[in-house]
């Protein structure tokens, strides 16, 4: 039998925590927290999906709900790989989780040379396996598969390369994400209590019905512990919630978890943030988040994007359909100039080294970060976002194709009084065309007293007329974005 935590003296802490500290569990006073200057500044993280799933590592990290769907590809392929569901569960996938080739402090490496500023592993995904030492379960890293607080190890490394720590929790729909398994003769099977790997396994709502199937409040309160463990003991800078947490039953929960992060932020002496989908929490009392999608405009607030280098699966799988470098630093710079940031997940092999892919990418990322950074880091947005006729789509999931941004395409962001615009894709005959810097442009009145392009010696000849500034360059090429950096007075 496992063991747990005494779970009500942990509530009695996060009760007296609130009591006693400047936020309060209701919207108003968490509506006062701050977005955090670095992690506006920072504009460019990574997203860590690697877990047990990544030992099947196919279709995707949704693995272990699929393989109990009967008919589905992963039951298929879980019948003809490994045998019956009732010899060899999910579970049984840990002892070949064994991550003996986890090196944190490769992965910082490769995630400083990216030009990231923030690293996100995901804590806890939909499977309910703790990737770090836990007292509320013994179905951890620490205590079964790697035997390895990899989070522990993750801080420390990324801390030494000044990347921020940051934590995701996927734990919210865990409440149904393993139900399949009950519907045939598989190895789970009641009773499930607290504790189990597979509790509560409860029925999965309609897809539509964001409040069908409602916790209860022993599964709600095992969750606030479980997410303030993570508090407490790595004391991550930003806090991230996957989608099903706006489910009506964890409202209270969540004014609660967030009293107690920002409340323990104040002791620790800086400011946090934590990030949500959809309505889970009051606009302004945390970071809004949109997975695998943009919006259209420009926000008067700041917001997340978080993507992923395949267009198929978060996790590693073999078949992974990669996006181009090229097409997810376009995303960045249009994000970054609609008051954005781009959270960009990699998925790590079981063993725990980063597939090539996912490393080249993240690399050539850097590379084009070395040179033209200075219009992505600690900028603001402008008067507009950009110009040009592509359309950006706005929303969740749509990043399955890839946008066809022209040479008409120009995003803008702003660093004291330097302008930089961004062309998404250079023209082959070095004419460039800004409509929103022409003479009696709405949106700029100013003068311009110098033009230069980020990364080249090329000094590029320009005129305004009524239509648009027309700059001119002979020798500059590149299929990544171009930035022009323009001095203005």
């Amino acid at each position: 039998m496992v063991i747990l935590k005494n779970k009500t003296d942990y509530l009695s802490l996060i009760d007296e925590i609130n009591s006693n500290g400047r936020f309060k569990e209701d919207w108003g006073s968490l509506s006062e927290v701050q977005v955090p200057k670095w992690y506006k500044n920072a504009k460019f993280g990574i997203f860590i999906h690697w877990g047990v799933y990544s030992v099947p590592a196919f279709k995707n990290e949704w693995y272990p709900r699929n393989m109990y769907i009967q008919g589905s590809e992963e039951y298929n392929h879980h019948l003809m790989m490994y045998g019956e569901h009732k010899n060899f569960g999910y579970k049984d996938f840990i002892p070949m989780f064994k991550a003996e080739n986890f090196n944190a402090d490769e992965w910082a490496g490769i995630f400083r040379s990216s030009g990231a500023k923030y690293i996100m592993p995901v804590a806890e995904h939909h499977d309910g396996f703790q990737m770090y030492k836990s007292d509320i379960s013994q179905f951890n890293a620490y205590e079964m598969g790697p035997k390895r607080d990899v989070l522990a190890e993750m801080k420390e490394a990324f801390e030494k390369q000044n990347l921020h720590l940051c934590v995701s929790s996927h734990r919210a729909e865990h409440w149904f994400f393993m139900s399949h398994g009950k519907e045939f003769d598989s190895d789970i099977k009641e009773p499930l209590v607290v504790g189990d790997f597979y509790w509560p396994s409860m029925p999965e709502p309609e897809h539509q019905d964001l409040n069908g199937s409602p916790p209860n409040q022993e599964y709600l309160e095992d969750w606030l512990v479980r997410c303030c463990e993570l508090v407490d003991n790595y004391q991550p800078k930003v806090f991230y919630f996957d989608w099903w947490i706006q489910n009506a039953a964890f409202k209270p929960y969540l004014k609660k978890f967030a009293a107690y992060y920002y409340n323990k932020a104040d002791e620790w002496g800086y400011d946090v943030a934590i990030n949500y989908k959809h309505d889970a929490f009051m606009l302004g009392s945390a970071v809004p988040d949109v997975e695998r999608g943009q919006f259209a405009d420009l926000k008067p607030y700041f917001w997340q994007t978080d993507t992923a280098v395949a267009r198929n699966s978060w996790s590693y799988t073999p078949d992974n359909d990669y996006k181009s470098p090229a097409e997810l630093i376009r995303d960045l710079v249009d994000i970054v100039s609609k008051n954005g940031n781009l959270l960009l997940n990699i998925g790590p092999k079981a063993d725990g080294t980063i597939p090539e892919k996912d490393k080249e990418i993240l690399l050539a990322i850097g590379d084009w970060l070395k040179v033209n950074g200075e219009a992505i880091y600690d900028t603001t947005y402008w008067r507009t976002y950009g110009e040009g006729p592509t359309e950006v789509i706005e929303g969740q999931f749509t990043d399955h194709t890839s946008k066809k941004f022209t040479s008409e395409d120009i995003r803008f962001t702003m660093k004291g009084s330097s302008l930089y615009a961004t062309v998404l894709a250079y023209p082959e005959d070095g004419e460039v065309r800004i409509k929103s810097l022409k003479e009696k442009s709405a949106h700029f009145h100013g003068i311009i007293k110098d033009i230069n392009i980020l990364g080249f010696d090329e000094k590029p000849t320009w005129t305004r007329t009524e239509e648009a500034l027309i700059i001119r360059t002979s020798t500059v090429k590149s299929l990544n974005p171009i930035v022009f950096k323009v001095d203005i007075d």
